[in-house]
């Protein structure tokens, strides 16, 4: 076994937990919350209604179960941090596999580029240069994301977190509002104007609830719901700044947060599926007219919110970066503020000039999701957990087991199906 290392007890002991149970909550809340709420919809679409709702429960029931793993494990060696759970189960490649994993998690938080440009509506009395999506990005980076992203102190954007997650509850509001609203005889078609509606006699059930639905697009819909509570990279280290911390008040944390998510994922996916049925777009918003003043404000409600997301998920990736480069240095506000700084650069600069970006990213997070849910946390117990405290065979061990296992069918599954999806992608542009 690897020892503890003073470095381990430094991470341990290197903040005085400061952070109210309301605030950690917050936090955790906005780490899981991702632009990826816009798809659930489409998902329900493609599941029905049943099999949705089961997949979404067994999913939160997963997430929990993980965090559980998680904290047990860390509670064990007295450890709070990712990287250092990993150098604790297989030494420095271990160390550098859980640092990489957190490393790819922003993927999920890369502000839709198309989400930028429904601003624009709003921001018709400024001039051009201001509008482009490109330059909008840049001064979001600099004016928001960045000062956020330079406290010293996860604790601190709890207040952000709660307005973050206020943003996500108004966009929950008007979806539910528009399903009472809009008629589903209205059929949508879109131009570079905005969005015409004409009434149309519907020969079939488009305007049907479907409770079970099984077509080629419901394979692909399973482990994106499976990676809909991303959140653990950000668990220990809102662990380490929770007020008077022990694994119980930790565990508490996550429990609410996980079920507040569940029930704004569930009413969105319902009401959202409901309003359009098996018309719903992939991205929700995109079947609202852009001509609607409510829902263009709630565009703009839902860019802050995935925004606020991105200054929360870049402290354990910054504590990843640490760790590889600079793992027994002390903290230095220049070291700090320079990989910040790094970060955010080297992610415009792929949102900006990688067309494909988020095809990129999702190759990339069909690897480190599951590594990050069920993968690692679930070999971290297995390997670090004493067999004189829980043998192989007991029951807390193999259930483990079975949860790394289905880790793996999930990662092949993602990049099966991401695959398929680029080959079919290549024959249809070639075709043309």
């Amino acid at each position: 076994n690897v020892a503890i290392t003073t470095n381990d007890m430094r991470i341990q002991y290197s903040f005085e937990g400061k952070t109210s149970f309301r605030m950690s909550i917050f936090n955790l809340s906005n780490a899981i919350m991702g632009s990826g709420i816009l798809g659930l919809a489409y998902a329900m679409a493609n599941t029905g209604i049943i099999l949705f709702v089961i997949l979404l429960i067994s999913i939160t029931v997963l997430s929990a179960y993980s965090i559980h793993l998680l904290l047990k494990t860390a509670g064990v060696v007295g450890i709070r941090a990712y990287e250092q759970l990993g150098y604790r189960a297989f030494g420095p490649p271990g160390k550098i596999l859980a640092a990489l994993s957190i490393l790819t998690a922003l993927h999920n938080h890369i502000t839709p580029s198309d989400m930028i440009c429904c601003v624009k509506h709003l921001l018709l009395f400024v001039s051009d240069w201001f509008v482009d999506g490109r330059c909008l990005i840049i001064i979001v980076s600099v004016t928001v994301i960045l000062p956020l992203a330079l406290m010293k102190r996860l604790g601190y954007l709890g207040y952000t977190s709660g307005f973050s997650l206020s943003c996500m509850v108004f966009f929950l509001i008007s979806v539910i509002y528009k399903k009472f609203v809009i008629e589903c005889s209205l059929e949508h078609s879109y131009n570079e104007t905005g969005v015409t509606e004409s009434i149309y006699n519907s020969t079939d059930d488009t305007c049907e609830a479907k409770f079970i639905t099984i077509n080629p697009q419901t394979a692909f819909t399973i482990p994106i719901m499976a990676f809909a509570f991303v959140c653990h990279p950000e668990v220990l280290p809102i662990y380490t700044e929770l007020k008077n911390p022990n694994k119980k008040r930790m565990q508490n944390v996550a429990n609410i947060s996980i079920l507040a998510m569940f029930v704004m994922y569930l009413l969105t996916a319902i009401f959202g599926y409901l309003t359009f049925y098996g018309k719903v777009d992939s991205e929700l918003l995109k079947m609202y007219s852009k001509k609607d003043t409510l829902m263009l404000c709630v565009r703009l409600a839902v860019l802050i919110a995935v925004t606020l997301t991105v200054p929360v998920v870049l402290f354990p990736i910054r504590r990843a970066v640490l760790q590889l480069l600079f793992p027994d240095k002390p903290f230095h506000w220049m070291r700090h503020i320079s990989i910040a700084v790094c970060v955010l650069f080297f992610v415009n600069l792929l949102v900006i000039f990688v067309p494909n970006i988020r095809d990129i990213f999702g190759f990339i997070g069909a690897t480190s999701a599951p590594s990050l849910i069920f993968i690692l946390p679930g070999i971290f117990y297995i390997c670090i957990v004493p067999e004189a405290q829980e043998p192989l065979k007991s029951r807390p061990k193999i259930q483990a087991i079975v949860f790394v296992t289905l880790g793996f069918i999930f990662m092949i599954m993602s990049i099966m199906f991401i695959i398929i999806e680029w080959v079919n992608g290549k024959k249809t542009s070639g075709g043309h």
